[in-house]
């Protein structure tokens, strides 16, 4: 064995450990994150603290970060002032009807434009993208026109009409059916089905992480509408939660802080439950949309 043989080869500069491909330690990605973790959970810890903190002590100068007296007065009096079942009743009503509409019709979008050939497919694609780019302040006040000359102003067709379906969802669709291998549908054409029941036998159970992500993403977005209810709703019977909070928390002198922030608290926790059961299926499919053009 000669001494070119048995002297040891040095590792590669740069790497660390004594396999190629190895991750390197990298501490500094987990400060980042953290500091990121600690900016977004900030506001909620604060919401949260200061829902049972008093009127009192919220506005006291400086700000004291843990309640020193806690109390639920603030629970108590949204409970009490509110006609609280019939907003909650109004917010998961919109909210359901809307995140089942752009869930049957974004996918079915989707769909044709991912695995059907028409004419002007590609053109049309481009013009739901382009909608994206358009403000919802534009569109405000001729949708409204549209919809009072409908005669649905203060209905829950006014408030549900409009979203459902959005171009965000087609494309979210799109992208994640465009994954599915085409041999799959070819093979549900040989035995004789139609596109609505390929769609809905072979594509549909396919699609449950994107569905999932379009599902929370959708009722997020719904849950938490303000404008477009505050616009359409023109009596308390049909206001949604947003709006009954904001119109209730702030009294003709003053905000009501502690009102305020409770009536957020009984607003994020729906959509946190939400959350963490489908977590594991938006996860799935932000990370596999798109993966094939």
């Amino acid at each position: 064995m000669t001494a070119l043989e048995t002297k040891p080869q040095a590792k590669p500069r740069g790497t660390v450990g004594s396999h190629i491909g190895e991750p390197q330690s990298r501490p500094w990605i987990y400060v980042v994150l953290g500091i990121g973790l600690v900016l977004v959970i900030t506001p909620f810890v604060w919401m949260a603290l200061g829902s049972v903190k008093s009127e009192g002590e919220l506005r006291a100068n400086p700000p004291t970060w843990w309640p020193q007296n806690p109390t639920l007065d603030n629970f108590r009096e949204l409970f009490t002032r509110l006609d609280f079942p019939q907003f909650f009743t109004n917010s998961v009503v919109v909210a359901v009807v809307v995140t089942l509409g752009n869930l049957v019709f974004c996918s079915m979008l989707g769909y044709a434009f991912a695995k059907l050939d028409f004419w002007g497919k590609a053109w049309l694609f481009r013009l739901v993208l382009a909608t994206l780019m358009i403000p919802g302040m534009v569109t405000l006040v001729p949708l409204f026109v549209q919809i009072s000359n409908l005669g649905m102003v203060n209905t829950y067709f006014g408030l549900i009409l409009p979203f459902l379906a959005g171009p965000f969802g087609v494309f979210l669709m799109r992208q994640f059916i465009q994954g599915i291998p085409d041999e799959l549908i070819d093979a549900g054409r040989v035995d004789g089905a139609g596109e609505f029941r390929i769609f809905a036998r072979v594509v549909m159970p396919l699609c449950k992480p994107a569905l999932a992500t379009l599902g929370i993403l959708t009722f997020l977005g719904s849950w938490n509408n303000f404008l477009w209810p505050l616009v359409v709703s023109s009596t308390e019977d049909m206001y949604t939660l947003p709006v009954a909070l904001a119109l209730y928390s702030v009294g003709q002198n003053s905000t009501q802080y502690g009102l305020l922030l409770a009536g957020s608290m009984v607003v994020v926790i729906p959509i946190l439950i939400l959350f963490f059961a489908l977590q594991k299926h938006v996860v799935q499919g932000l990370a596999t949309t798109g993966l094939k053009s």
